[in-house]
């Protein structure tokens, strides 16, 4: 999995790209967005347009982002989310849990400034 970042408005971009599968890139998303919230840039969409299979251990990945987004008082919302992964999404229940949009304009001007 390759992860970018770009900023759009007043929110990071993070555009996934690839298998999201866990394990290192667990660790390296985990670690981007302690990074992202120590520079205090809270308001977070994932890009999943790029990604091409997701396993359960990529779902605990983006639960464990919202997660520490929370927690430090931001949001992350999920933006451009393939059929396949919005499929698992509703499998697992999870679709209540995140916010997901069609594009990252969209979920970019859902944020409150």
């Amino acid at each position: 999995m390759k992860i970018k970042t770009s900023e759009k408005y007043e929110a990071v971009v993070i555009e996934l790209k690839g298998n999201v599968m866990g394990g290192d890139d667990t660790k390296n998303f985990n670690e981007l967005l302690h990074k992202l919230i120590e520079e205090d840039k809270k308001q977070i969409i994932v890009d999943l347009s790029g990604v091409k299979f997701m396993n359960s251990s990529g779902l605990g990945m983006l639960i464990g982002g919202l997660t520490t987004i929370k927690k430090a008082n931001g949001q992350l919302k999920l933006a451009c989310v393939t059929e396949k992964i919005e499929s698992l999404l509703i499998i697992t229940k999870l679709i209540t849990i995140f916010e997901s949009f069609d594009s990252v304009d969209e979920a970019a001007k859902t944020f409150s400034k």
